[in-house]
């Protein structure tokens, strides 16, 4: 038995499990040239900090809003997607595990018990008699493949390759659902400002049409006034309900992010108004993106499995060899079953090399070089996507911020604008008409305003997004 199995443990570690030595066929991994010239730093970036933080898991803290936290962590322990991906990192780290094995000696144990009756002829009677023989037998034969070129440690290659990949996958999950969550957060948010200025609006015009009624029972004013006062009013009513619907939307949906039944009722959110002013986030440099996103590392780790597959296939066409071996014992008799007598031990070694295959094995390994070039193209695009969306969204943070600005001058002249018609009509100088006007061109103003702001902040969700950052700290 030492003799069998020390044979089979010492080719093991010769030929096997020898590590970077051992003859591998096929390209080893190296990281391809995307195919773009990256400029020194982002085109779009006007800052002056080229190194990102290293602490970017939690960005979403920087709204200083506890309700907003909440509903992320929500999402991160409760979501399915996130479940789901988790899973499949376990499901890969196991094909790890079930892949190397191959690369060790197999080592199996049987036991076994016979009977068997058969007739046979006495040599002095010449009579026909049936005798019963029992038969013992113990046994562990053991088995080895000599990975003489390398096709298991590319497997396991591979494998490990898969298990990042799976790795990746998972942080890229829980990126893009917690940028959603922060998405439809601040779209709750930003509805909740936009239905109290509308409610506002209704309550104004409330007042107004009290008073234009007021001055048409006294003559000083026509029934058009009143009508129109009447129209508008009606007209802010029938937007309320449009955004309720909106917001009740967007509750059901990030419930479901969260796990749980889509019941807007039990959305918590924090009251309607500014944010605290949030810095600005560098944005690093083109060449960091490589590193930080983890689609691009996803599309790294598939593209470092493909080449590695390629190396099995070539090695699947080369000669294989495999050590086999056996030691038990045999008898008839149980009692002398573990008698030294009773041994029996058995050593082979055989060669396989396929001779004829009909072109199976050298196209398996053209699938396997076309699936490489394949992943190499997909690897590059993730890239140039990633870069596009960096540049997008500095480039919409600058246009945003100036949006804003001059929207805040627009808010402002509108009120004027109000005021000075809501004082001429007063004293009889313009119709109700103009009023109204320039009532509605003040609230429109105040909405565009409120959602330029939030897109500002939904801009930084997606720059965060963009950047990749520490996303596998969160789980």
């Amino acid at each position: 038995m030492n003799r069998v199995l020390l044979c089979l443990l010492a080719s093991a570690l010769v030929f096997g499990l020898c590590g970077p030595g051992c003859m591998r066929v096929g390209p080893d991994y190296t990281r391809p040239d995307p195919g773009v010239d990256m400029p020194e730093r982002f085109l779009s970036d006007t800052g002056e900090q080229t190194a990102v933080p290293a602490d970017l898991h939690r960005w979403w803290e920087a709204f200083d809003d506890p309700y907003l936290n909440q509903a992320v962590m929500q999402v991160v322990f409760h979501n399915p997607d996130i479940v789901r991906a988790a899973a499949r990192v376990m499901e890969a780290r196991a094909a790890v595990t079930r892949i190397g094995a191959d690369r060790y000696p197999s080592l199996d144990f049987n036991a076994s018990r016979s009977r068997q009756q058969q007739n046979v002829v006495e040599p002095f009677s010449g009579q026909r008699v049936s005798v019963e023989t029992d038969t013992y037998s113990l046994s562990m034969p053991a088995s080895y493949e000599l990975d003489l070129w390398g096709r298991l440690a590319r497997a396991s290659e591979a494998a490990r390759a898969d298990l990042l990949a799976a790795g990746q996958n998972r942080r890229t999950v829980v990126q893009s659902l917690v940028a959603e969550t922060v998405n439809l957060y601040l779209q709750i948010r930003s509805l909740q400002e936009q239905i109290e200025l509308t409610r506002n609006l209704v309550t104004a015009y409330e007042q107004n049409r009290d008073l234009v009624e007021r001055r048409y029972e006294r003559g000083l004013v026509s029934v058009l006034d009143v009508h129109q006062i009447r129209r508008s009013l009606a007209r802010a009513r029938s937007q309320v309900p449009a955004l309720v619907r909106a917001r009740g939307q967007a509750a059901h949906a990030l419930a479901v992010l969260q796990g749980r039944y889509p019941d807007p009722k039990i959305l918590k959110a924090g009251p309607a108004g500014k944010f605290p002013s949030l810095p600005a986030v560098p944005a690093g440099l083109p060449a960091q993106l490589l590193e930080q996103r983890p689609d691009i590392r996803e599309a790294e780790a598939v593209l470092e499995a493909a080449c590695a597959r390629i190396g099995a296939a070539r090695a699947a066409r080369l000669p294989q060899i495999t050590l086999t071996g056996s030691f038990g014992y045999t008898s008839d008799q149980f009692d002398t079953l573990l008698d030294p007598a009773s041994q029996l031990w058995q050593i082979a070694a055989g060669a396989f090399q396929p001779l004829f295959d009909a072109g199976r094995r050298a196209a398996a390994e053209q699938e396997a070089m076309a699936r490489y070039r394949q992943q190499e193209a997909a690897w590059a695009k993730t890239v140039l996507d990633a870069l596009a969306e960096v540049e997008d969204a500095l480039l919409s943070r600058q246009q945003l911020i100036e949006q804003h600005s001059r929207l805040q001058s627009l808010v402002s002249e509108a009120q004027a604008t109000l005021d000075s018609a809501e004082n001429r009509y007063q004293r009889g100088l313009v119709s109700y008409l103009n009023v109204l006007d320039a009532r509605q061109a003040s609230f429109q103003a105040k909405l565009d305003l409120v959602e330029a702001r939030y897109a500002i902040f939904r801009n930084r969700v997606e720059l965060h997004r963009a950047l990749g950052g520490g996303w596998d700290q969160m789980q």
